[in-house]
């Protein structure tokens, strides 16, 4: 299984695989043909009261990972990522986000679940 996170800014890839924006909001200024984006999940992005808390700098990353695991946990989201982990099982599956630090975002929070 194949995961692995992008800005969705970075130009799409050969490799890339399913592209997945996990963003609730679309990318500032970046075209929709650009981007190239297959699948657009709301439902897996965190909360936006969790969103508020983590960029104020209120909490650790642990802390925002486990609460949006718990998240996740809800029926919708649950579903969503069982659509999601199931194109993982069948190739490759790039996540984008818009986070300038991708590596402490809910993306790779989804990319470490989806490889497990």
């Amino acid at each position: 299984m194949s995961v692995r996170v992008r800005r969705v800014y970075e130009p799409p890839e050969p490799d890339d695989g399913v592209r997945v924006l996990v963003d609730r909001l679309w990318p500032r200024g970046l075209a929709k043909d650009a981007a190239r984006v297959d699948e657009w999940p709301k439902g897996l992005t965190p909360s936006t009261e969790l969103r508020r808390w983590y960029h104020a700098d209120e909490g650790s990353f642990d802390e925002f990972r486990e609460r949006y695991e718990a998240e996740l946990a809800a029926p919708e989201a649950a579903e969503l990522l069982e659509r999601v982990r199931e194109l993982a099982g069948k190739g490759a599956v790039t996540l984008l986000t818009a986070s300038r630090q991708p590596e402490r975002s809910h993306a790779e929070v989804l990319a470490r679940l989806l490889s497990e």
